[in-house]
């Protein structure tokens, strides 16, 4: 999972960390090109969009391959759509609507075997592992993942702290037009309403040791 190692590396600099979210079109040439562009990371988007799985399969292999990290934004936070998705091979996930720290107790089912979760490992995730015993599942694939909440409620920043210091989080994320728009200032992004709330919710990461 160097990829990851990588990513989090860098996240945890003081430098800036770039990359893009792939919603409505991927294809493996894009993957190439954010390399060469000297991007960070992709994230493709299954939340909004619809990708075929082997698209998605390939472009994570290709990213292992090569040192790149792709990460996947699941569909929800539930254990349910979380354990298939880590079984397509991302390096981490951009997780939606994370508005409680319980939320994030699902999604470790779903990224963890027993017994910090539930997970079964299956599909194109596992072709690179060499052996599926804990000692070797946990440091080569668990202790590297990736988890990036997504901010994007009143309720959500109330519990921002929560949310950052969860042991799964490696950093906080916003969504910054469905903050506004829950917010009711859709979409200002100026608006003093929605700059105190992206203000809070680094300050509760900074607070916990994590970037956003």
């Amino acid at each position: 999972m160097k990829p990851a190692i990588d990513l989090k590396r860098k996240m945890g600099s003081a430098e800036p960390t770039l990359g893009v979210l792939i919603i409505d079109h991927l294809w493996l040439g894009l993957i190439e090109i954010a390399q060469e562009a000297g991007l960070d990371y992709v994230i493709i988007d299954t939340e909004h969009s619809h990708h075929d799985s082997q698209q998605i399969v390939e472009a994570c292999a290709l990213g292992r391959m090569t040192g790149f990290p792709v990460l996947l934004r699941p569909t929800s936070t539930d254990f349910d759509a979380i354990r298939p998705a880590m079984d397509l091979g991302p390096c981490g996930l951009l997780l939606p609507m994370v508005e409680t720290p319980e939320q994030l107790d699902d999604v470790r089912d779903g990224i963890y075997m027993p017994p910090r979760g539930r997970r079964r490992p299956g599909g194109p995730s596992t072709r690179w592992i060499k052996t599926f015993d804990y000692p070797t599942f946990k440091p080569q694939v668990e202790d590297h993942l990736i988890g990036i909440p997504q901010i994007e409620s009143p309720l959500g920043i109330e519990n921002a702290s929560a949310i950052a210091q969860h042991e799964i989080t490696t950093a906080l994320g916003i969504g910054p037009f469905d903050l506004a728009a829950n917010l009711g200032v859709c979409y200002q992004p100026d608006h003093p309403k929605l700059q105190e709330a992206i203000g809070s919710i680094r300050q509760a990461a900074d607070d916990a040791g994590k970037p956003s």
